[in-house]
């Protein structure tokens, strides 16, 4: 199986990247399965602009479709997103805006952070992932980040440590993105 751990800001200055490359770390490790950092910063996704709806897969320009061959290559996908205004950044729901099929049907976990553990940005962002039909973990990781856990640069003090209290949780809703994963797996085959 494969995860795409998705990286749902763009914004400069970001601790997305550390707190992913965290989960990517402290994922549960199982016979076949890899996972893969996926940046939406790396994609340059304008503001949602193909003319045919993404349930049709008629994809017009090439940022979509390398947008779209990327998320086909995934069974699974974990979206790390901060919250922003109570929300989870335009980046993030545009990326998921352009594509349908892609996502139709497969598990993901929604990993959070922010002030309050990014819980307005985890809720909404479920309710999307279930009107794609995807299949959410019942744990979503949210981790609250405090300053005392972040350097005059905003970046994350020692990540290890300042997550540490949250491996629990992680390992839980890990689990549980594995095991439906491999029953859609086997539902499919």
């Amino acid at each position: 199986m494969k995860v795409q751990i998705i990286i749902g800001s763009t914004r400069p200055g970001r601790i997305g990247s550390q707190v992913a490359k965290w989960v990517m770390k402290n994922l549960p490790e199982q016979d076949e399965t890899a996972y893969e950092l996926v940046d939406l910063g790396d994609y340059k996704l304008p503001i949602f602009d193909e003319p045919i709806h993404p349930s049709m897969g008629q994809y017009k320009h090439d940022h979509t479709l390398e947008w779209s061959k990327k998320i086909k290559e995934a069974d699974a996908y974990v979206f790390v997103t901060p919250e922003y205004n109570a929300g989870y950044p335009a980046s993030l729901k545009n990326a998921i805006d352009y594509l349908f099929h892609e996502w139709k049907a497969k598990p993901v976990m929604i990993v959070s952070y922010g002030v309050n553990g990014g819980q307005g940005a985890s809720a909404q962002l479920r309710q999307v992932a279930e009107r794609l039909k995807m299949q959410p973990t019942n744990t979503s990781p949210m981790l609250t980040i405090t300053r005392e856990m972040s350097g005059e640069d905003g970046q994350l003090k020692d990540t290890a440590e300042s997550l540490k209290s949250y491996e629990a949780i992680l390992e839980e809703a890990g689990d549980e993105l594995l095991t439906i994963g491999n029953a859609v797996e086997v539902l499919a085959a």
